[in-house]
């Protein structure tokens, strides 16, 4: 397989993509973009407060250029478009509660959104115009992710794919020529960061920012590639392929093309942590029925792989909270449930999370079951009596196999956005409708209702 052949496949994709207008896609699919995209916005209002990312956008804005687009931090900051796609996108992964594509490890929805947003403002689009985007740009970068895996957790795709999704959605919201589509593609592809995977299990807040830069870089990239400065339609075998050791099956850059759509296959979370962790909590949460947390004398799991490599019970920041499975075990268990205030700095330094945390062990389950069970825990509980409790979840709520009512989520939303912003609840709830006109209103005046006091 040789990157000639990536390239062609990668052109016969976009020219799939571009050739997709809104009336061509399924009501259906339409109904998870609106979902996506409002479930995402709210995981950017839900971090505002956060210290560090207040600061890291008080910075960005000291340096920003004319105002064209909004910053989702309930303070009603406005600036150009890159620092906005920056200073959102950095917000979007901070609170761990954006959705996610289940099928490979892949945040499809923050790695589009964050560059689309902006832009949509910046130039009338309309909230039509931004989800079709937002489809065909998920689409894109899910099959590039699909296409590209890898044997072990080394590479956070939050450094290695966002651009290329960022790149995919301004190109199709641009409604650029194809191959001016694919060059943007390529040169996001050659701009990706190789972040670590180990950074935000030692706490490592760099992390949440990848997102951000990447947002930046994909306007960037598709802004050149209109100029002629494009990279080659090689550059996702030599990157990901070449570069990064990757095993490329082409096939999932073309396979199916309009019959499963990538979106289709997404998951939403109400726990603010690294979905590996989710079914922990949520069997934990069955324990907690069972038995006061004070009655627990250790903790046991029985986990995957990707649950295992969370290895810290000594996590220093919320960044590496979310991602402690000896955290995630502990905190679930004293707090009765994986929210938000599960994963607070507080939370870090609660005693009893503290002294749980060094009462988890951690074995793998063996063997694993295929997809969609290929994420599964077992928890045990041993109680101060020598009692066990056990309780067992194969795969967590969320997914597509086992998806949230729509309400839930609905739900989820309204709670984070309704005191930060009052108005934004109801516009989002008639564009989930997908009420025509609500469609059909510019992004920007949808912004200015969303965002008003």
């Amino acid at each position: 397989m040789n990157a000639d052949a990536t390239g062609h496949a990668l052109t016969e994709l976009v020219t799939f993509a571009s050739g997709r207008e809104w009336s061509d896609i399924p009501q259906a699919v339409k109904t998870r973009a609106a979902l996506v995209m409002a479930d995402d916005l709210a995981a950017m209002v839900a971090a505002r407060d956060e210290p560090e990312l207040r600061a890291l956008q008080e910075g960005v804005a000291k340096s920003a250029g004319t105002a064209e687009a909004s910053v989702f931090d309930a303070r009603g900051t406005r600036m150009d478009r890159y620092s906005a796609a920056l200073a959102n996108g950095s917000a979007s992964d901070w609170a761990e509660l954006d959705e996610g594509y289940r099928r490979v490890i892949c945040h499809a929805g923050i790695y589009c959104l964050p560059a689309l947003m902006a832009e949509a403002e910046a130039e009338g689009h309309s909230t039509e115009d931004l989800l079709r985007a937002l489809v065909l740009g998920y689409e894109i970068v899910g099959r590039v992710a699909r296409c590209f895996t890898f044997p072990n957790l080394v590479l956070h795709p939050h450094g290695s794919l966002a651009a290329v999704g960022g790149a995919a959605a301004i190109s199709m919201l641009r409604r650029v020529p194809v191959d001016v589509a694919v060059g943007a593609i390529s040169s996001a592809a050659t701009m990706v960061l190789p972040g670590p995977y180990t950074h935000p299990i030692n706490g490592s807040l760099v992390r949440n920012v990848w997102p951000g830069i990447a947002a930046q870089t994909a306007l960037r990239a598709t802004d050149w590639a209109a100029h002629g400065i494009k990279g080659l339609p090689t550059a996702l075998h030599d990157v990901f392929a070449d570069a990064f050791g990757a095993t490329p099956d082409l096939t999932q850059l073309t396979g199916e093309l309009g019959e499963n759509w990538a979106i289709s296959d997404g998951y939403h979370k109400v726990f603010a942590c690294c979905q590996y962790g989710h079914a922990a909590i949520e069997a934990t949460m069955k324990l907690v029925q069972q038995a006061s947390v004070e009655e627990v004398e250790s903790i046991h799991l029985d986990t995957h792989y990707k649950a295992r490599v969370m290895d810290n019970p000594d996590p220093e920041t919320t960044i590496a909270g979310k991602f402690s499975i000896q955290h995630i075990a502990a905190t679930a268990a004293v707090h009765g449930e994986g929210g938000f205030a599960a994963f607070s700095a507080p939370a870090l330094s609660h005693p009893r999370v503290a002294e749980l945390r060094h009462k988890v062990s951690v074995v793998p389950w063996e063997p694993v079951p295929d997809w969609p069970n290929d994420r599964p825990t077992r928890v045990i509980w041993t109680l101060k009596d020598g009692r066990t409790l056990t309780e067992e979840v194969l795969s967590a709520r969320g997914g597509p196999d086992l998806p949230f009512g729509p309400d839930e989520i609905r739900a989820k939303i309204a709670g984070i956005v309704s005191a930060p912003y009052p108005a934004m609840g109801p516009v989002l709830e008639r564009i989930m409708d997908l009420d025509p006109g609500s469609l059909t209103t510019s992004w920007a005046d949808t912004v200015k209702e969303m965002t008003k006091a």
